[in-house]
């Protein structure tokens, strides 16, 4: 007698991690404590049905075997990993913490302290809970500069608003331009999108250093030179005005064109873009044509193109496309990079706890954490060194840059680093106290997007692995042992999300649970910036206040162009390193997955085979990276779809991964982009040795 199975159930989520998707996410439930396969939503539009492969198989990170379970205290040496860990309690881990961090800001003052987490989960509640600690106690703040801030300068300074045109009007656009961005690998369901225009005969063109698969796609790959998008840009516009492909009446009504910027962008011809980019003349100006020709022309930007040193200069340059031909004003027309101005009916600075603070501690840019905890005056300023370090939802020995530095800055005796997270992470090796993190599934968030348009609520969907907590809970159990007195502390994550939704006069939790979303899309005119663009005077702005944004020293371009402030090949330096994302890595998260490491198998050095035969550089060859910040062995791969003098190497591996247990990041420079700072990670000029057998 057969016995029936029983019906798996399925729960609406949403995804946690650093994505501009945050899919809609219907999960396999087996019983409390389990998950099965994880499904993408198709009642929300966006996402779809369809989610990213590392995704779906959420149940192996969920019950990867080496999650960890319980607090613990490091016995051994720092970085040796669970071996040097014995278990504690929850109660003698939070109280070893706050009696730390009581006796550092005594001795030391409160701004020795440094919480410091990034996007592990992009959840209002759990991701800014570090903060609502630092606000409470004085810590030291942290400059969020290691992903967006590069970006968020160059949208601005054209735009005035980080909005922009709805990624569902793809399926009315004649031509789809992907700058500075590989979905296939990062963010799939714009590909779904992109797939709808195609089959109604939308053209796909794909600028990026080399052949992604989401290049391979394209009907125009532009394989330009790293950090020479501004280039590309201003010669397309320089085209445009050359064939008369610009709208003159709407440049007249929205914008701040001129003579002086006609001018300006006269000289800026293909041919000078060609020396400078490495494209030939002719993609150039088809590239140029077929922008000017096509009124729906929607840009989808990325962050690739803005992780340099001009980075954001490139992003304005881009930015005036749309401008130029009046794409704005059509449906399917216009650009987008992301969402995140949509949002401020919910107050963000609730769940940051920016009203606890009642002093002006410094601030501490994230990305040089290696030449903070080195002791580097130009960071540390007037105050005390970092004694502490509270870290949830980033790893930063393997993804920040200056590895060598932030090695070395954790390796310091006098250095307390308390770590929750979910598995034993090379970050995590060096704590000295480790707490176990919940996914997900295992607590209760808001979140936003910034690829689309809806604000959704996530619940429980299994209980807490062993004994993990969240981020708020963490925070509360400290706040409880250092004093804090205050409603944030004693609210639950609910609670302060449904606060949250009322002030911003939307539904509550859960009905916005129930609804899977709420959507916060604009009209179509503010959408389009029909009403006005986001600065004071209405207008977009080809003539950049780089000064407002933070460059005081005047060195970025005003006007759109080619900023020569990148880390320039040399002949002691003759290749650019791009380290791109991998598929089925994200960040760090998915390095441990088993599917993940089978796919990616190792890190890998993409160079032309041109370059690999002046090397004598044959596939599977170890070869070194080097600069002056370090050096990094990898395994070699010839590619033609890398221009001579560039490399690539996809993904954050872990260091352990690497021959010499350095991973790639020890070759990226911790300098701050202008206008006001930010991680270059694609800026960064290297040899190359092949390694004898």
């Amino acid at each position: 007698m057969k016995t029936e199975k029983k019906a798996v159930q399925r729960h609406y989520a949403v995804c946690p991690h650093d994505c501009p998707s945050t899919c809609a996410l219907e999960v396999e439930k087996q019983d409390e404590n389990t998950i099965g396969r994880i499904h993408g939503s198709k009642q929300n539009s966006y996402t779809d049905g369809v989610i990213c492969a590392k995704v779906a198989r959420y149940a192996e990170r969920v019950h990867n075997p080496d999650r960890l379970r319980t607090p613990m205290k490091r016995v051994g040496a720092k970085g040796v990993g669970i071996d040097a860990f014995e278990p504690i309690s929850w109660d003698e881990a939070l109280d070893t913490i706050a009696e730390r961090f009581q006796a550092i800001a005594q001795e030391d003052g409160p701004e020795a302290i440094w919480p410091y987490f990034y996007a592990g989960t992009m959840g209002w509640c759990q991701q800014y809970a570090a903060h609502r600690l630092r606000y409470a106690m004085g810590y030291s703040r942290q400059k969020e500069t290691i992903c967006v801030g590069i970006s968020n300068a160059g949208w601005q300074a054209g735009v005035g608003s980080k909005k922009g045109v709805d990624t569902q009007e793809v399926a009315e656009s004649e031509l789809i331009v992907i700058w500075g961005g590989n979905p296939v690998h990062t963010q799939i369901n714009v590909m779904t999108h992109v797939a709808k225009a195609t089959r109604n005969g939308a053209k796909l063109v794909v600028v990026d250093p080399y052949r992604t698969p989401t290049a391979a796609k394209a009907d125009l790959h532009l394989k330009l030179r790293p950090g020479t998008d501004g280039a590309l840009a201003c010669a397309v516009m320089h085209q445009l005005l050359e064939d008369g492909n610009v709208d003159l009446p709407y440049l007249e009504k929205y914008t701040d064109f001129d003579d002086g910027v006609r001018a300006h962008l006269k000289p800026k011809t293909p041919e000078w873009a060609a020396a400078i980019t490495g494209l030939p003349v002719e993609e150039i100006v088809e590239f140029a044509r077929l922008y000017g020709a096509s009124a729906k022309s929607f840009i989808r930007v990325g962050y690739g193109m803005s992780r340099s040193r001009n980075g954001a200069s490139n992003m304005h340059a881009v930015t005036c496309l749309p401008a130029m031909t009046g794409a704005w004003q059509h449906l399917g027309g216009g650009a987008l990079y992301g969402h995140g101005d949509i949002y401020k009916r919910v107050d963000r600075k609730f769940f940051h706890g920016t009203a606890l603070a009642n002093t002006a501690a410094r601030e501490l840019d994230m990305s040089r954490i290696g030449p903070v905890l080195t002791g580097d005056p130009k960071d540390l300023g007037d105050g005390p060194q970092v004694k502490a370090l509270f870290i949830q939802s980033t790893n930063p020995m393997v993804v920040a840059p200056e590895l060598n530095k932030v090695h070395r800055g954790f390796e310091r005796d006098d250095l307390f680093v308390v770590v929750h997270e979910q598995i034993m992470t090379e970050t995590a090796a060096m704590a000295d106290i480790l707490l176990p993190a919940t996914t997900f599934l295992e607590h209760d968030d808001l979140y936003s997007a910034s690829g689309h348009t809806s604000l959704q609520v996530s619940k429980r969907i299994i209980n807490p692995y062993a004994d993990c907590r969240s981020n708020h809970e963490v925070v509360q159990g400290l706040a409880q042992r250092l004093g804090i007195k205050h409603v944030l502390f004693e609210m639950d994550a609910l609670q302060m999300v449904d606060h949250a939704l009322a002030q911003g006069d939307l539904p509550g939790a859960d009905e916005v649970h129930a609804a899977q979303g709420v959507d916060l899309a604009e009209s179509f005119e503010d959408a389009h910036f029909l009403n006005g663009f986001g600065h004071a005077d209405g207008r977009f702005h080809f003539y950049a206040d780089w000064q407002a944004l933070g460059d005081c020293e005047g060195r970025l371009p005003v006007l759109p162009d080619h900023a020569e402030l990148i880390d320039q090949a040399d002949a002691d330096h003759p290749f650019r390193l791009v380290t791109a994302p991998a598929r089925t890595f994200l960040n760090s998260s998915f390095t441990e997955t088993g599917s993940s490491l089978k796919k990616e198998k190792r890190p890998t050095l993409f160079i032309h085979p041109e370059d690999c035969s002046d090397y004598s550089i044959a596939e599977g060859d170890v070869v070194t990276l080097g600069n002056s910040l370090g050096q990094v062995r990898v395994w070699a791969k010839p590619f033609e779809g890398v221009s001579r003098g560039v490399l690539i190497v996809e993904g954050i591996w872990p260091n352990a991964a690497f021959l010499d247990s350095v991973g790639i990041n020890a070759l990226i420079s911790a300098e701050p982009a202008l206008p006001n700072g930010g991680a270059v990670f694609h800026d960064t000029k290297v040899w190359v040795k092949k390694e004898e057998k």
